[in-house]
């Protein structure tokens, strides 16, 4: 009998191929939407995911710029504030067992060979290097050295090799190492930098102060204890410093583009729900069309379940054969409208990672989109289905 009745919703479905078709777009357009959006949505996870490095262990202070900006990244943390080396006693006596690393950070004119251009400056102690970074080319230079090293970023973009002299704020320096690529991170972010030490900062700029120190706490569980003493011991007076917790930063990084997928998932769900009434439409008309149909098939013992069924069938094959065009067309609309929204993005960065689309969770999407295309349209044509049981067989014979 579920022979006779798919080949029956076949051919209600053929004699009306347009309605038919129509409705079906519907569906794909809804499944494409959803599965492309749900694949953007993860592309640009993975892809500033790579460019972030987790530094979930790192306590980052640096000198309070505005009661409402605790943001190192903060535009204003350009003025010139500085933490003195008392400042940093203070810090190192709470920070108790942990490593404590002082960072100065400026910006200077870099020129190598006969182009010029402008760098990040990062000068910390020699002993805390190997800490923070690590060397694909070359060595790490000695505090009382004049060698100095290179991000990756940078010397791909320069041509930087270990040997080169590059001119650094008007000084000659010599390169003993390039950088393996860390990503952008909450405490440095030397990619695109001239690493150098303490030692040969300090001769060019006498006395300084830090611009931000951070604190790698060893337990990852007394972070937030480890955060309160050092709070007590330099904020005791006054509000002098800010101290940013990483993983809260993290946090916030992940939840916030977990948001930017639920609300792209949410354009796409609500063109698929606006396809489910195309198909809960026209399985209504196809109902009322067929009233007299559907009052011979009960007057010859068909049952009220197996007439649903047929009305079910019709659906679903509407609902599977829209939603498995609509996914296998995600794959190139979701490719091509991640790589063009990543391009963007990205445009202001000089080296990006390649665009990842079609990991596990990328399938997924795909998967979840042609699942809910085909749950949609069982759905929607459930009540045109239940509407056509419920016509009574002697009223539907003399339906004209």
């Amino acid at each position: 009998m579920a022979g006779i009745l798919i080949s029956l919703a076949m051919r209600n479905l053929q004699r009306h191929w347009v309605r038919s078709l129509l409705a079906g777009i519907g569906i794909m357009i809804g499944v494409f939407a959803i599965a492309s959006l749900g694949l953007l949505g993860n592309s640009l996870v993975i892809l500033f995911s790579g460019m972030i490095t987790d530094v979930g262990d790192t306590l980052v202070i640096t000198p309070h710029l505005a009661a409402a900006s605790g943001d190192p990244f903060d535009p204003r943390s350009a003025v010139g504030a500085g933490i003195a080396e008392r400042d940093l006693a203070r810090i190192t006596k709470a920070a108790g067992p942990n490593q404590v690393i002082p960072v100065v950070e400026a910006g200077e004119r870099l020129e190598v060979r006969d182009r010029g251009g402008y760098a990040i400056l990062l000068a910390l102690k020699s002993e805390h290097l190997p800490l923070l970074l690590s060397v694909r080319e070359g060595v790490f230079p000695r505090e009382t050295g004049v060698g100095v090293l290179v991000g990756a970023l940078l010397a791909e973009e320069y041509d930087i090799a270990p040997g080169h002299i590059i001119n650094v704020g008007g000084e000659p320096a010599r390169v003993v190492g390039v950088l393996e690529e860390r990503g952008m991170a909450i405490d440095i972010n030397p990619d695109y930098a001239v690493v150098v030490t303490h030692g040969w900062f300090a001769d060019r700029h006498p006395d300084p102060g830090y611009t931000r120190v951070l604190v790698k706490v060893g337990d990852i569980g007394s972070m937030a204890a480890v955060k309160e003493d050092i709070d007590f011991q330099v904020n005791r007076q006054r509000e002098r410093f800010d101290i940013l917790d990483s993983r809260e930063i993290l946090d916030l990084f992940y939840s916030t583009y977990d948001a930017i997928t639920l609300f792209l998932l949410g354009i796409g769900g609500v063109a698929l729900l606006v396809s489910g009434v195309s198909i809960l439409n026209v399985m209504i008309i196809s109902v009322t069309e067929r009233t007299k149909e559907i009052g011979i098939l009960r007057s010859i013992g068909t049952l009220r379940g197996q007439v649903m069924r047929m009305f079910l069938y019709e659906a679903l094959v509407i609902g599977s054969i829209g939603s498995i065009l609509g996914g296998v067309l995600s794959i190139a609309g979701g490719y091509y409208l991640s790589v063009v929204v990543a391009d963007t993005l990205t445009s202001s960065f000089s080296t990006v990672p390649d665009v990842r689309v079609f990991d596990l969770q990328g399938i997924g999407y795909i998967v979840l989109g042609v699942f809910f295309g085909i749950l949609v349209s069982c759905l929607s044509g459930l009540y045109p289905a239940v509407r056509a049981v419920r016509i009574r067989p002697i009223e539907a014979l003399r339906y004209e």
